[in-house]
């Protein structure tokens, strides 16, 4: 899964006190000192003292009620409030239940597993790992690698890194010293830096999709619970999605904890994490670098230095919190390394963790939440909207595109609030798509045409406004002339459809098979008696 890196600046929010009602101190509407309330009355109204913040601020603006807490957060112990934040990071809980609004399943079959993610009844998203994915779910892998061919012309360089396809290493993902160039500029050009034969180490950031290689970087990050570790970098910051005063907090723990040789990037998990966790984190991060950068020394050929941990692991790492109601693993073997990790890093949590047992409750996992029905639904090409409106995604080679119908929804009062309303649907749904089957890359979306503007505007927001919900970095434009809405998912892997289908034998992934019958006449044949046979 991917890390995505947060900017590292604090955005600070500038508040304006609301001035109480009335008119100032002394002051008219006019601007006179009389202090009536018309301004130009003398003494026609009562003159108001102004009320600078409201009741509980002192005259320097502070809020009394912060400088309190801020006073009694001061005298407590660390081990008080280390209590209070995991107590915090705990959530809400009714009858002892844990309660949040995502439920996660886990299923083992074999050597094939699986994991669902639910948003109450409702599959969002679904991974799915095969032991033949040690070659091509790659990604985040940190490799020894070999460069093989430099191309200064593509600004790139194919590096061997001991898997079937050489994988890609751009141009501004290459990491160098000044100081070892021999050609010095200002931007050397890639061929200046790399050498055929060049021994590199590197890591994966795309997964080898269809006929291409993986995409390789430089920048080496490894991912924690809590943090992310950028070695030899004076990279620092705090992911956005944190609190203003929560952020604030952890800017003042890094200033403790940070390692001066290395970068650091707190995640969106370090929401309410205590010091100890932190340092903690850090410092497994930082072992495991050095075991790295140990078994590149001693290499002297492409090879693999670390591998990210199985399916399971590695999503609860990247997605696990307190919004989660709990975690059904039906295979023994991974419910205990899945409570053993989160045991580590988050032990308010483990009650969440539970082994399910299909002889015991009579059911399949994903059969009891009605996993297999919607995964079915998600493999066709058609799905059906609510009101009787439908979507049609169909894949090619270069983008993804989505067609939106009315299908049976006839509308009741005119045409274009009928319309305005598929759309809408359409647009909650098309998001809900493109998360569970996990599609990437350009994609292409032709909504039904609306002719007043403001509808398509809002069209568009509905749209925007249902991707905020997915991790997974998009950038949506605006309706084109055509009608059109034009898109982008950063593509990771190749997408749900792929897990489950293999290339049809007969039309060869075409979708049609071409009848030639017709062109089997003599002269077809004496035409194309010079041609290979599957071409006649």
């Amino acid at each position: 899964m991917p890390v995505e890196t947060m900017a590292p600046e604090i955005t600070v929010r500038e508040t304006t006190a609301r001035p109480a009602k009335g008119w100032g101190e002394g002051l008219g509407r006019d601007g006179g000192r009389d202090g009536g309330r018309d301004g130009g009355r003398e003494g026609g109204g009562r003159t108001r003292r102004r009320r600078r913040g409201g009741r509980n601020r002192s005259r320097g603006g502070r809020d009394r009620n912060s400088d309190r807490n801020s006073d009694r957060r001061s005298h407590r112990s660390p081990e008080e409030i280390d209590a209070e934040l995991i107590a915090r990071r705990r959530g809400k809980e009714r009858d002892g239940r844990p309660l949040g609004r995502y439920l996660m399943c886990v299923h083992v079959h074999n050597d094939l597993t699986q994991v669902a993610v639910l948003e109450g009844r409702s599959l969002i998203e679904h991974y799915v790992s095969r032991p033949a994915d040690d070659v091509y779910q790659i990604h985040g892998n940190i490799y020894l690698g070999k460069v093989q061919n430099v191309l200064p012309g593509m600004e790139a360089a194919f590096v061997d890194i001991a898997t079937p396809k050489n994988a890609v290493l751009y141009r501004g993902d290459v990491q160098f010293d000044k100081e070892d160039v021999v050609e010095q500029g200002p931007e050397p050009r890639i061929e200046h830096v790399l050498k055929r034969g060049q021994l590199i180490l590197c890591q994966v950031t795309k997964n080898p999709i269809g006929e291409k290689g993986a995409r390789l970087t430089q920048e080496v990050s490894l991912p924690g619970r809590f943090v992310v570790l950028i070695p030899d970098s004076k990279t620092y910051g705090i992911s956005k999605r944190l609190p203003e005063g929560e952020r604030r907090r952890l800017r003042t723990v890094l200033d403790r904890i940070k390692p001066k040789e290395h970068g650091l990037i707190v995640r969106t998990a370090a929401e309410n994490a205590t010091e100890h966790e932190l340092t903690t984190d850090m410092k497994q991060l930082v072992e495991r670098w050095d075991r790295i950068k140990q078994q590149a020394e001693k290499a002297s050929s492409p090879t693999l230095l670390y591998r990210e941990p199985s399916l399971a692991v590695r999503v609860i790492r990247e997605e696990f919190s307190s919004d989660y109601r709990g975690i059904a693993i039906d295979d023994r073997a991974l419910f205990e390394e899945v409570r053993d990790y989160i045991g580590d890093f988050n032990p308010e949590f483990v009650d969440r963790v539970e082994y399910w047992s299909e002889k015991e409750q009579g059911f399949p996992l994903f059969e009891q939440h009605r996993v297999v029905e919607q995964l079915r639904k998600a493999l066709d090409r058609k799905v059906w909207l609510p009101s009787g409106g439908s979507l049609v995604i169909e894949h090619t080679e270069a983008l993804t595109v989505i067609d939106v119908n009315t299908g049976k929804n006839v509308g009741k009062n005119n045409l274009e609030e009928t319309v305005l309303g598929n759309n809408l649907e359409a647009a909650e749904e098309i998001a809900h798509q493109l998360r569970l089957r996990d599609i990437g890359g350009i994609i292409v979306i032709d909504f039904i045409d609306m002719e007043i503007k403001e509808n398509r505007r809002r069209v568009v927001e509905a749209f925007r406004k249902a991707l905020s919900r997915d991790k997974t970095r998009t950038q949506v434009f605006d309706i084109s002339e055509l009608g059109l809405v034009q898109m982008t998912r950063k593509r990771i892997g190749e997408g749900l459809l792929t897990a489950f289908a293999d290339t049809c034998q007969s039309c060869h992934g075409r979708g049609v098979i071409v009848d030639t019958k017709m062109l089997e006449d003599e002269a077809a044949v004496e035409a194309g008696a010079d041609l290979p046979k599957n071409a006649r």
